[in-house]
């Protein structure tokens, strides 16, 4: 008898690390350096996200900082279109706009090039995990200050019982992950 395939979500959740007691006790970390790791794993998700977006086509894609540079360039080129970082504060070069959005305990502040979309533009923004969800609206304020259209905001990761994701299609953002990490 074959085995069934796996599903994607199932597929990507096999090889996603769970780090315990990192960065902080009680917290369980996922960590998604294994899926980069191995070739054939990370060519199923990267796949898996062009697939998604082949026929809704995105003019551009944003990556927010860090890891969504890693997969969020990656998608750009396979779908032929171009890449844009949004990067935290002070490492772009040229004249910038920012959006600075609440943490747990403080603040931080993202920005992006004020050429780096033009108005009109589709734009789809990815990372790799949705946690409480402040960078991939800051994220999304941010290509709408210049007057782009963000199609959906996408992950690898979301963390429902942080409610990221639901604030952000409150906020008025598609979202969509492949995997889900309820609870502990």
């Amino acid at each position: 008898m074959q085995d069934e395939a796996l599903d994607v979500s199932d597929y990507l959740r096999r090889h996603i690390r769970t780090v315990p007691d990192w960065p902080a006790p009680g917290v369980q970390f996922r960590d998604i350096t294994p899926l980069l790791q191995n070739p054939k794993v990370f060519r199923v998700l990267i796949d898996a996200f062009v697939h998604r977006y082949m026929d809704r086509r995105p003019d551009v894609v944003a990556g927010l900082d860090a890891r969504g540079f890693i997969l969020g360039s990656v998608v750009a080129y396979e779908l032929g279109v171009g890449f844009v970082p949004v990067r935290k504060k002070g490492k772009l070069p040229f004249t910038t706009v920012e959006e600075t959005y609440e943490l747990e305990y403080g603040s931080a502040t993202v920005e992006l090039h004020t050429d780096a979309v033009q108005a009109g533009q589709r734009v789809l923004l990815i990372d790799d995990l949705i946690a409480t969800g402040g960078t991939m609206m800051a994220g999304k304020k941010l290509l709408e200050k210049l007057g782009a259209t963000v199609l959906e905001g996408a992950a690898i990761v979301d963390l429902p019982e942080l409610g990221g994701s639901q604030r952000l299609r409150e906020g008025g953002l598609e979202v969509f992950t492949f995997v889900h990490f309820g609870g502990h």
